[in-house]
């Protein structure tokens, strides 16, 4: 399975910083899209790289207030005034020059690649620089400014989409998303993360559903501290194809943040890159499988920068562009040069970490004294009746 896949991408879209040592760092971007280059994934003869607009105000307005995009705008214009209010100026959300426009050209990005997948000028439109979906209508919150998830998917609509799926797998918990959308029936969100006892936002437990006639849109996976490779892939295929597959979307719209990775220093899961691979690959399948192939894909979250972000996220371009990469291919010489000059430290030599992503599915039986488990059978509980979907 393939199709045409639309790159949005242009190096300006770096101009979203928060400054020196703040954890969103843009090189994350950058690297990427260089070891993506090295590999020969951007040549691809099913790639197209497209330019990125920005967001206009109307677009903005999808999702945000008026009065928040205002307030960006201003701090921008003036960083040294900060505006609590509106989460900005905060340690997650320091202001900086600018920061509206480098904003909004994130926004634009995504928006346009969901353009480019609703108009069949691709099938799958890619915004690595995307999915900052903690954002909220009127004000930011953990490193995102604007939603550009959230805007793409309402722009999708106002399109004429019927049914839009979202899955984020950010270890993350995809909060802002889900606010936007809470009460749309249209909108199916699922996102699987760390469980909030343990982690930011605090939010997206199981019992998160969805609000009155949304009823079982709003889908939670909360996991263990420790969950790897195989209790997350387990989690994944017992919560996500059935409701994919009940809900039939017009477009699957996923978010890949890659900080569940085992070295992020942000949170406490241990995915390997492998392991997100086989993430990666298995949205793909689906978007065939349920969306007829239309698939919007954005980055995320993952502060590794150079060990983990750039890695997994070139994999995941390659399963869009229609040629993955093996797990054991070798990364180019002139890549890990470049990160070793600019950065001071050792690059991995190889696209893989040395793991089997292999999991037990659900169907093969579950143990109810599992703390993974446990949380798997409560968000099973909750959503699947709401679909039509048999828990046996």
């Amino acid at each position: 399975m393939t199709g045409s896949a639309g790159v949005v991408y242009d190096e300006t879209l770096t101009a979203y910083d928060f400054g020196p040592g703040h954890p969103l760092a843009p090189i994350r971007v950058d690297l990427t899209m260089r070891l993506a280059r090295a590999l020969g994934v951007l040549d691809l003869p099913d790639v197209t790289m497209y330019d990125a607009p920005g967001a206009t105000q109307q677009q903005l307005e999808l999702v945000h207030d008026a009065d928040y995009v205002a307030a960006v705008r201003r701090a921008g214009d003036d960083p040294t005034r900060g505006d609590q209010r509106h989460g900005l100026g905060t340690a997650d959300n320091p202001t900086f020059a600018g920061m509206h426009e480098a904003s909004a050209h994130i926004v634009g990005a995504t928006v346009e690649a969901a353009r480019l997948v609703w108009a069949g000028d691709v099938l799958h439109g890619v915004s690595i620089s995307g999915g900052l979906h903690h954002a909220l209508a009127d004000s930011a919150s953990g490193f995102c400014i604007y939603n550009d998830p959230a805007v793409a998917i309402a722009s999708l609509l106002d399109r004429g989409a019927t049914k839009v799926a979202y899955v984020d797998i950010d270890v993350h918990h995809g909060d802002g998303v889900q606010a936007a959308f809470y009460d749309d029936p249209r909108v199916l969100t699922i996102s699987l993360h760390e469980t909030p006892s343990t982690l930011f936002p605090g939010t997206g437990d199981a019992s998160e559903s969805g609000g009155p006639g949304a009823e079982g849109s709003s889908v939670n996976v909360a996991l263990p501290p420790g969950t790897a490779d195989d209790g997350w892939l387990r989690a994944f295929h017992a919560v996500v194809p059935p409701l994919l597959r009940a809900f039939e979307p017009d477009v699957l719209v996923s978010q890949h943040g890659c900080d569940s990775h085992m070295d992020d220093p942000l949170a406490h899961l241990m995915l390997s890159v492998d392991g997100q691979r086989a993430a990666h690959l298995a949205l793909h399948e689906l978007a065939h499988e349920v969306s007829a192939g239309r698939w919007l894909v954005t980055g995320g979250g993952g502060y590794a920068l150079t060990s983990v972000v750039p890695r997994t996220w070139a994999h995941l371009l390659a399963i869009a562009g229609g040629a993955p990469l093996e797990p054991s291919t070798a990364i180019p010489q002139v890549w890990r040069r470049h990160v070793e000059s600019v950065t001071g430290q050792r690059a991995p030599t190889s696209m893989t970490d040395g793991r089997q992503a292999g999991y037990v599915d659900w169907a093969e039986g579950h143990n109810p004294d599992a703390w993974l488990d446990r949380l798997i059978q409560q968000t099973r509980q909750e959503i699947f009746p709401f679909h039509g979907i048999s828990l046996g």
